[in-house]
């Protein structure tokens, strides 16, 4: 289709045509040229006159044998301007898929597909840029769908919890549908989680090896050492193996000196990341999986601290080739890498080095900021692909246009207009170009939640009133995987809430907690389900009952005759009683303790829930009672140091 004819002055990469059909900024355009025949160009700028449109183009190329080139003669004014087709655009700029293809979104404006090859990507880094809201980590989620489905380890460093929903399928009505029109599907992906286990359901500690060399300890303890006090620390370190015996070593120092590194090794210890019975770091990285490093909750120096540590040791693995080649992705950037004029952090150094260095030795970084202007800028400068979403602020986008390659003053001003969702994305090219992104398969962990959106804010308020804020825990299961999962059709999911107490006990200076279903008076060891482990009356048991529990509860049998010697008389009384308590198991002429019961090593039902408050539907909640008395019973087992009441909300399927 012709969309005009070129106008005015002319130059081998410039000119501009008068728009008689509707023309588009940043479209495609071909004009065929005397000596290279059709070159394709993309629309910079629009004006709007009186009489006429004016549109503004900039040639990207054309091919000759094989290669794209620039025009070195200048078009000829009232050529025609065309609009591209399709397989013109793919032949210039090379959207086929290549080498590793990564089906990131279409062409903005053309039913094309782009691909970033992540060959590149993983070798010569990638950074996203964005202000907060545009659409940045859904954009990165649907990269890392393709980066882990292709068997690459990933790890991410995530602040605010927002990438641990990669694991569930996307539910959302609308992407499925555009899901299925470009011919994909909902899907749940491979995610294991380390952070704080009281904020972060379901994951694991973060346990990272003590940082006992002395480059190590110098780099983390916060503030400067006088030479004194670097004196005393050495000294010290030829005694310590772990961070007890250095403070000991510490200790037994001479002079004042001491107390003030003492505060600092203190102050390392108490972020509580830190252990002589570490996660071993090829735990970290898994074909195939993705490893979330959840901050969230954290305090911003123990942040840096973790980020420094755990980056510093995969990449020493990484040179050693004791950990695979695996993508690495720093969510707030700004926050771990600052622009030197921000100031330093803890793991500025190594993020430098792994930007500088990484591609050499198979580890791919991302690095992901709202804030571009804040992000050190040699790190920046080593990302050779960007994904570019909406920019406002002047500084970042000044930020942006002088660490970024082939960005114009055009492409420059096209950043502050970008819609969420769209994306500019360079590297792939000699030209950006605007992506509309795919759809996510997996769940989007980072949507905003405004509290205007839908209902006015007043109205929410009054509705949520106190008897409806619930302290809760719930299964991992949701009601829609209960009825997938179910061999039989169902009809309603039924929501049971039942009073529970969550207890921190304390057995040989261990903390741990448990969760007491306060009515059936006992450890719940299933919260999927409900189940529990009964509490027994130990204040009614006598001394000798007792003594016939312990010892059976070491032994998968017993008899009479071992519990008679246990006690020193005749256990037939006792036995009978225990039986008639339904503490002891008979079964001819052998006993076996009951497994509906816990007598002993209660830790071994330590649970890591964290409760959660909020307003939620429910079909049943039960009354509690016997409280005082179900945590007088477990106290004769454990020390209880704090209880929290809550209710675990128990999902109860009826069948059809």
């Amino acid at each position: 289709m012709i969309l005009g004819r070129i106008t005015g002055k002319t130059t081998t990469n410039e000119f501009r045509f008068v728009a008689e059909k509707e023309t588009r900024k940043f479209g495609y355009v071909q004009v065929y040229h005397e000596v290279y025949e059709y070159v394709l160009c993309q629309v910079v700028e629009i004006e709007k006159q009186e009489q006429e449109t004016i549109a503004y183009c900039q040639a990207i190329g054309y091919k000759d044998n094989g290669r794209v080139k620039k025009p070195r003669i200048p078009f000829t004014p009232g050529t025609e301007v065309l609009d591209a087709e399709d397989e013109f655009i793919r032949s210039i700029i090379s959207l086929e898929k290549t080498g590793e293809p990564a089906y990131i979104g279409k062409l903005d404006g053309k039913d094309i597909d782009v691909y970033l090859d992540l060959n590149k990507v993983l070798s010569m880094h990638l950074a996203v840029l964005a202000k907060s809201g545009s659409g940045k980590s859904y954009a990165v989620g649907a990269l890392l769908e393709e980066i882990i489905s292709r068997k690459i380890p990933v790890l991410v460093i995530d602040p605010h919890g927002e990438y641990s929903t990669l694991k569930y399928k996307n539910e959302e009505k609308d992407d499925v549908e555009k899901l299925k029109s470009i011919g994909l599907s909902p899907e749940g992906y491979s995610v294991e989680e380390y952070g704080d286990t009281n904020i972060v359901n379901d994951a694991k500690p973060l346990r990272l090896s003590n940082p006992l060399s002395q480059d190590e300890l110098m780099h983390l303890i916060p503030g400067k050492l006088s030479n004194s006090q670097l004196a005393v620390l050495y000294s010290s370190l030829k005694h310590a193996s772990d961070f007890d015996s250095l403070l000991l070593a510490l200790e037994q120092e001479e002079g004042s000196v001491k107390y003030g590194v003492i505060s600092m090794v203190e102050y390392i210890k108490s972020t509580g990341v830190f252990s002589s019975n570490p996660t071993p770091i090829q735990a970290y990285l898994k074909s195939g999986s993705c490893t979330i490093i959840n901050l969230k909750g954290m305090n911003p120096d123990v942040q840096e601290v973790i980020v420094y540590k755990l980056c510093k040791d995969l990449f020493e693995s990484r040179k050693k080739n004791e950990v695979p080649p695996f993508f690495l992705v720093v969510e707030e950037a700004h926050n771990y890498c600052p622009e030197r004029s921000f100031g330093e952090t803890k793991a500025s150094k190594t993020m430098r080095n792994i930007a500088s260095e990484g591609r050499k030795f198979g580890l791919g970084l991302c690095v992901i900021s709202q804030r571009p202007a804040r992000v050190d800028k040699s790190v920046l400068s080593q990302c050779t692909t960007q994904i570019l979403l909406k920019v406002t602020n002047p500084n970042d986008v000044k930020a942006i246009s002088s660490s970024v390659e082939g960005i114009t003053s055009h492409a420059e001003k096209e950043l502050q207009n970008l819609g969420i969702g769209s994306a500019m994305i360079t590297g792939i090219t000699d030209v950006p170009l605007l992506v509309n992104i795919r759809p996510r398969k997996s769940m989007h962990g980072g949507k905003t939640q405004g509290i205007l959106e839908e209902k006015n804010f007043m109205k929410q308020a009054e509705e949520f009133t106190e008897e409806d804020l619930a302290g809760v825990i719930k299964p991992n299961k949701s009601h829609k995987d209960i009825i997938l999962m179910s061999e039989k059709p169902v009809e309603k999911v039924r929501v049971l809430l039942r009073p529970c107490v969550l207890v921190v006990c304390e057995d040989n200076n261990k903390e741990y907690k448990l969760l007491v279903d306060v009515n059936r008076k006992g450890i719940i060891t299933d919260k999927e389900t409900g189940r529990v482990k009964k509490i027994p009356l130990m204040q009614k048991l006598s001394r000798e009952e007792i003594i016939i529990l312990r010892q059976g509860f070491k032994k998968d049998f017993f008899t009479l005759e071992q519990a008679t010697k246990a006690i020193g008389k005749d256990a037939s009384a006792e036995l009978r009683k225990l039986v008639g308590e339904g503490y002891i198991i008979e079964k001819q002429d052998k006993y076996s303790v009951s497994e509906e019961y816990v007598f002993s090593k209660l830790s071994k039902h330590e649970t890591h829930e964290r409760i959660s408050y909020e307003k939620i539907r429910y079909d049943e909640k039960e009354d509690k009672h016997e409280e005082e008395e179900v945590l007088k019973n477990l106290g004769v087992l454990t020390r209880i140091k704090e209880k929290h009441d809550c209710f675990l909300a128990v999902y109860d399927p009826m069948y059809k």
